[in-house]
């Protein structure tokens, strides 16, 4: 996993999240990973909005002010093609992360 494993992770989801549901703003983003986790994963707003930060810099993400479907202003996040690409390339990381620690998993 790229960088620190937990900022690695948090991307990630934040990431899939977006190339699942096209363009959703920071609460929506929470609620997706933890309805689509079954509840098992939890993203606090203190680690959501420095990630949003640091890939909208990055240019994974882009963001625009709307209104949410109860009228409330907040910033709506989407996915780039750049930010595709990363996902890819993440992804195949975790998924070779996952792999390396089952191996450890099965070999004790």
């Amino acid at each position: 996993m790229p960088k620190n494993d937990m900022q690695g992770a948090i991307d990630l989801l934040i990431l899939k999240t977006l190339s699942q549901t096209g363009e959703m703003h920071g609460y929506g983003i929470v609620v997706h990973i933890e309805k689509a986790s079954g509840e098992l994963l939890h993203v606090e707003e203190g680690s959501l909005y420095p990630a949003l930060h640091r890939m909208e810099q990055s240019g994974w993400i882009t963001s625009e002010w709307a209104l949410t479907e109860t009228k409330r202003k907040a910033k709506f996040y989407r996915l780039t093609p750049v930010g595709k690409e990363h996902l890819a390339s993440a992804e195949e990381s975790f998924e070779h992360f996952v792999k390396g620690v089952r191996s450890i998993l099965r070999y004790a």
